[in-house]
C-alpha cells in the first residue's frame, strides 16, 4: 500500500492518503469509501439505483451489487400494477394490507383519461419514470391484456408475475379476484 502525506490547510492537521496499486492503476481508499457513502446516502434518500448510476458514470447494476454486498436482511419489493381494472380501489386497499410497496392501477376510463391528458412527450415521459421506477422491485404482479402481460416480462430483468385479464384490445375495466393476489404474495413471501 502507499501513502501520501499532507497537511490539511484549514485545520494543520497531518494526514496519510492511502492509494492502492492494483495493476497499472492507482486506487484513492478514500475516495471509494466517500464515493460508497454517498452512493447509499442517495439511496437512502429515495433515488433510484438508475438515477444514481446515472450521477456517478457508473452502471446501475454495480449499485445493485454494491446493495447486496451490505445486505443483512432482504425484503422483497412488491409492485402492483395494472389496468383496466376494475375494482381498483379494493384491490389498492388489499396490497396495502399485504405490505405492497408500489401500487399504479387504472380503470378502463382513468386510463383513456391519463392518456388524452398528455402530450407525446409528457406520456412517453411518464412511462419511462413508472418503468425506471419499477425496476428497483424485486417483484411486479402485473395485470393486463394478452398482449401486454408478454411485453411487461420482456422489458424487466426482475421477477414478473403476469396476469392475463383479456384480450387485447381491453375496452372496459376487468374484474380481478383479490384471491390472485392474496395467493401470489403469499407464495413470494414464504
Amino acid at each position: 500500500m502507499l501513502y501520501f502525506s499532507y497537511t490539511k490547510m484549514y485545520t494543520g492537521e497531518q494526514t496519510r492518503m492511502q492509494f492502492i496499486r492494483i495493476g497499472e492503476k492507482i486506487i484513492s481508499k478514500e475516495k471509494l469509501i466517500r464515493e460508497i457513502e454517498n452512493i447509499l446516502d442517495w439511496r437512502s434518500k429515495g433515488m433510484t439505483q438508475e438515477g444514481v448510476a446515472r450521477k456517478l458514470g457508473i452502471e446501475r447494476t454495480f449499485v445493485s451489487r454494491l446493495e447486496s454486498l451490505g445486505e443483512i436482511r432482504r425484503g422483497r419489493k412488491i409492485a402492483l400494477v395494472g389496468f383496466p381494472i376494475k375494482n381498483k380501489e379494493e384491490l389498492a386497499q388489499l396490497a396495502q394490507e399485504l405490505g405492497i410497496e408500489y401500487v399504479f392501477l387504472l380503470t378502463q376510463e382513468e386510463r383513456v383519461e391519463w392518456v388524452k391528458k398528455k402530450t407525446k412527450s409528457e406520456l412517453f415521459n411518464e412511462i419511462m419514470e413508472i418503468i425506471v421506477r419499477l425496476a428497483d422491485f424485486d417483484l411486479i404482479i402485473f395485470m393486463g391484456s394478452d398482449l401486454r402481460v408478454p411485453m411487461v416480462e420482456k422489458i424487466f430483468s426482475v421477477q414478473v408475475i403476469g396476469i392475463v385479464i383479456g384480450r387485447s384490445p381491453i375496452e372496459e375495466s376487468i374484474y380481478v379476484d383479490p384471491e390472485r393476489i392474496i395467493e401470489i404474495v403469499k407464495q413470494i413471501k414464504n
